[in-house]
């Protein structure tokens, strides 16, 4: 599995599909969908998409962080 990390290429928004579907193996137009999909159900979706575009890094942000390690 991969880090979870906002792309850099591939996001359409914040990344945050293009980052889960990095994450799980599934192709990011899938992710969508299925974030599309599940906003027809009640619940707190474009809350939590939000949040996780403010608390996910940026792949680029993490590339220095670690380089400075």
């Amino acid at each position: 599995m991969a880090r979870l990390a906002r792309p850099t290429n591939g996001r359409m928004i914040g990344g945050v599909c293009a980052a889960l579907a990095r994450r799980f193996g599934m192709s990011a137009t899938t992710m969508r969908v299925i974030f599309v999909l599940s906003c027809l159900l009640p619940g707190p979706q474009f809350l939590l998409y939000i949040a996780l575009w403010i608390l996910l890094p940026s792949e680029k942000y993490e590339d220095k962080a670690s380089a400075a390690w």
